[in-house]
């Protein structure tokens, strides 16, 4: 019997476009950071492939690579920016209005770049995410429209910036709370719910189903549903198109997936969690919304749900 040949992985030759859909505190300062680095100005603190190390055999093997040198990415160097944005502000504007990098030390040195990352018109419907008015949009509230937009910016920024490949990251606001419904089946009921201006079909819907037509991998940073229904799971996997994401994750939600596994491992049960958050940037413009609120609410709460399991444990959750 012949043993099948092992999958691998293609080696990431060329030049990759990382589309951002959001130019706002998180793409400005994940672009700096990642040009600063280019040019030796910085380390990549926080970054799992670029400063981690993956365990090869036995312990007492001491073979540990990189991740970056063990598993084929692509070379900082390589990668190429682009954005949608609802703001005309470039990335050098972007990044001096958030505040979170200096400007003399860290955005002054790499002004050149950041000023050349302009975002392309947003597709905005301000019906979900009712605290932000801007005009730098497709001026259009039609889905099929925006979609069709969509799917041609990212073949003109191919063609522009000459890559090999690209992937489309949403770093933009939390839409408001939506539920699975029957749109969200199959590709018929999604289309036709599309055609038809269904308000179940966001914005984030339409660049993840236009980036997984395009063959564009997907990665959503908020708490959106965006890919979470199964019609773009399942259109994902016929593809061939990688899609993953449900929130970053970098701040409360974090803190709760550590402590949380902790207490449930000692069956010891919380009376509550309190925390606050900062809100910088637009974040508190979006959240003061109740139904772009609920979005994020859900999502925290869902993760403590799932690790804690109050509905196995009523002993000590019965309360």
């Amino acid at each position: 019997m012949t043993t099948p040949p092992s999958p691998t992985v293609a080696p990431a030759n060329g030049r990759l476009g990382v589309l951002t859909v959001g130019l706002g505190a998180v793409a400005s300062t994940l672009i700096a950071g990642v040009e600063l680095v280019k040019r030796g100005a910085s380390l990549p603190v926080g970054s799992l492939t670029q400063m981690d190390t993956i365990r090869l055999g036995k312990r007492t093997d001491n073979n540990s690579p990189m991740i970056k040198d063990f598993v084929p990415l692509a070379s900082l160097d390589d990668i190429v920016w682009g954005a949608w944005d609802p703001f005309p502000d470039d990335a050098y504007v972007a990044a001096s209005r958030a505040g979170v990098l200096e400007g003399g030390k860290h955005i002054e040195a790499i002004s050149e770049v950041l000023r050349d990352v302009r975002p392309m018109p947003a597709a905005f419907d301000r019906s979900y995410a009712k605290r932000i008015d801007a005009d730098n949009t497709m001026h259009t509230v039609d889905k099929r429209t925006m979609l069709n937009n969509i799917r041609a910016d990212i073949n003109r920024f191919r063609e522009e910036k000459q890559v090999d490949r690209v992937v489309m990251l949403w770093a933009a606001s939390t839409e408001i709370f939506i539920e699975e419904g029957p749109a969200h089946q199959s590709i018929e009921a999604f289309e036709a719910a599309i055609d038809a201006n269904d308000p179940t079909i966001a914005p984030s819907m339409l660049y993840a189903y236009a980036a997984i037509l395009e063959g564009v991998p997907f990665a959503n940073g908020a708490p959106n549903l965006t890919v979470d229904i199964p019609v773009l799971r399942e259109l994902a996997i016929q593809h061939k198109v990688p899609i993953s994401g449900k929130d970053f994750k970098t701040g409360q939600t974090l803190v709760k997936t550590v402590i949380g596994p902790m207490l449930r491992a000692r069956m010891l049960g919380l009376a509550g969690w309190y925390s606050t958050n900062i809100l910088g940037n637009r974040d508190g413009e979006v959240l003061d919304d109740p139904e772009s609120f609920k979005t994020k609410e859900e999502s925290k709460k869902s993760v403590l749900d799932y690790i804690l399991q109050p509905n196995i444990y009523p002993d000590l959750y019965k309360d």
